[in-house]
């Protein structure tokens, strides 16, 4: 069965011992521990860790509009930059085999892997 590769993005967001402690309904912690969380894009994972580090600093949500890279490090960077022990996060790039079944794939692309021809 012939391969076809996609990407996918991990981010690992930890806050450490200082929210589980302080986690309950009346202090507007809601997430406790590590979140790890899975993204088809790379702006949909510095997306997530844009909001991950607003929601456990008490910060608005950004604007739904195009999200810079860089910012989003230098803030989450700051924010790790508090408690670096206890803090971290990571956003981490795959490229993933997936089997496709020959039914599954155009005649074009069957014809050549098949018979061997580029211009198919």
């Amino acid at each position: 069965m012939p391969y076809e590769v996609v990407s996918a993005y991990t981010l690992v967001l930890g806050g450490g011992r200082e929210d589980l402690e302080h986690a309950g309904p009346d202090t507007g912690v809601s997430r406790q521990g590590p979140e790890v969380s899975v993204h088809t894009t790379a702006e949909d994972a510095w997306r997530a860790l844009d909001a991950g580090v607003r929601e456990r600093c008490g910060m608005r949500p950004r604007p739904r509009r195009s999200i810079d890279p860089d910012a989003v490090v230098r803030l989450a960077d700051a924010w790790r930059a508090a408690d670096p022990v206890r803090r971290y996060w990571n956003v981490t790039a795959h490229r993933l085999p997936i089997m496709v079944p020959e039914f599954a794939r155009t005649p074009a692309e069957v014809a050549r892997t098949t018979f061997g021809t580029q211009n198919a």
